[in-house]
């Protein structure tokens, strides 16, 4: 999978071979199942095991709880190497990574951290709930409440469109616990599976990514004790606002995959395909169709790993964090779009890979901040900054 950089997209000897370790083995564990897992709707659970063994649950989680101790552009490393075979793979690897993992890294106690991590690197799912029927893009607007009681609290509400819920046994939830205080009463709370009153509801049949669970959690008198606060009481804006901004590089990572793998078809179809006589790549209108994609994914990716860096030298990111994201979504779903026709009708078909390829693009400009959020992010910190 070694490919030639430019000098700002060059990987250390250690980063590449890394990239080229995920790649392989995505190629000889999670292709051969992938049209099925997409057909079906449902992911292997002994391949999240494996991402288990190889380490990638846990990539910046520290050595002292049983994670890698490595740093955050290797996450955006494995989660792009898995894109370029099945994003529904790199998907669960992105959400544990970037948004659970981190939530915690930089928010969570001692004492959390002390008992989850050590779960969350060897065998348990995590996931981040903060999305509901009437908040998505006005994420604040969220109804779900909880109640203090002496040594816990009692949540109650509907989380949707949480990603990984089928499968995770660990959530992220956000609840507000005062309402009268508005936003500044949300509060993150860490719930396991079993914690009484806490259930998995109707899962989604979606357009892409389909073998990556997306479902509504239910908080029917949920009991979380007061020690599984995340932060502070009333602070949980402020830990949805930073980590999600994390998350949206790892979203432009899985783009990222989807449009290199999109564009390695390409090249490979137009020089078999024949047409009046002579491969397709020999027609001008095909070369600079495949031009245009090579130059919009080395765009992309020079956006999503500068992003990735300035997270891990620890300076801002937010402008950032946004453009890649809604760079990375529009040119996947072009270049996915492009690659399709080049296909012509075998593009068209489920028979080809280019069909999945190109209904997996579409979420990116939608999850985790739709690009008219990622515009008004980009503009606000323009202007008013």
């Amino acid at each position: 999978m070694s490919e030639k950089f430019s000098a700002l997209t060059q990987l250390t000897e250690d980063e590449m071979m890394f990239k080229d370790m995920v790649y392989k083995f995505a190629e000889e564990q999670v292709k051969p199942h992938s049209a099925e897992m997409d057909r079906d709707g449902n992911f292997r659970p002994e391949l999240i095991k494996q991402f288990f063994d190889l380490g990638l649950m846990g990539i910046e989680i520290p050595e002292q709880y049983g994670g890698t101790g490595s740093s955050f552009f290797m996450s955006i490393l494995a989660i792009e190497a898995l894109a370029m075979i099945d994003a529904s793979a790199a998907i669960y690897v992105d959400v544990q990574n970037t948004l659970v993992n981190n939530a915690l890294l930089r928010w969570a106690d001692d004492s959390l951290k002390k008992k989850y991590f050590p779960q969350l690197a060897s065998q348990k799912l995590g996931a981040y709930a903060l999305s509901e029927a009437g908040s998505g893009s006005d994420a604040f607007a969220l109804k779900a409440r909880a109640e203090e009681k002496a040594d816990h609290y009692i949540l109650n509400g509907q989380k949707m469109w949480i990603t990984n819920g089928g499968e995770a046994e660990l959530f992220i939830v956000f609840a507000n616990a005062r309402p009268e205080a508005g936003y500044k009463g949300i509060t993150a709370f860490l719930i396991e599976k079993g914690f009484p009153g806490f259930s998995v509801g109707k899962k989604e049949d979606k357009l892409g990514i389909r073998a990556s669970s997306t479902c509504e959690l239910i908080l029917d008198n949920c009991v979380v004790p007061k020690e599984n606060v995340i932060g502070e009481v009333g602070k949980g804006y402020k830990v949805a606002i930073e980590t999600l901004n994390e998350g949206r590089i790892g979203i432009g990572a899985q783009m990222l995959g989807i449009s290199n793998a999109a564009l390695n078809y390409a090249m490979q179809y137009s020089k078999e395909r024949q047409q009046f006589g002579k491969n397709l790549a020999e027609f001008q209108a095909i070369q600079f169709q495949i031009a245009d994609m090579a130059t919009q994914l080395e765009a992309a990716r020079l956006l999503v790993y500068n992003a990735a860096r300035l997270k891990d030298a620890r300076q801002d990111f937010l402008k950032e964090a946004a453009m890649a994201k809604i760079f990375s979504s529009r040119a996947a779903e072009k270049i996915t779009s492009q690659v399709l026709e080049i296909y012509g009708g075998y593009g068209y078909t489920k028979e080809y890979p280019v069909e999945k390829l190109y209904r997996d693009a579409k979420i990116g400009q939608i999850y985790e901040g739709t690009s008219n959020m990622q515009l008004q992010t980009i503009a606000k910190y323009l202007l008013f900054k």
